[in-house]
């Protein structure tokens, strides 16, 4: 979809996002803004999957890793050390 649209900025420097597009485009109230040559770009925030971050890691502790708090306790004991 290529949409575009004339908004008036007002005098704090707010800008109204259309409730339709927030609504197909838009996972949470966070969006990235950038400057680009003479163009302000506004692209829809995407949270990282932090699954993937917390399935990369290989770490050896001992404790049951459903008990996060032995989990916890042995990994901080681990980077005193």
């Amino acid at each position: 979809m290529h949409a575009k649209m004339m908004k008036n900025v007002d005098e704090n420097g707010r800008l109204v996002l259309p409730k339709k597009w927030r609504d197909e485009y838009l996972e949470g109230h966070s969006v990235i803004m950038e400057i680009v040559d003479d163009e302000i770009r506004i692209k829809t925030y995407k949270p990282p999957n932090i699954l993937k971050l917390l399935n990369s890691i290989d770490v050896d502790v001992k404790s049951d890793l459903s008990d996060w708090k032995s989990v916890k306790r042995e990994l901080i004991e681990k980077q005193v050390r």
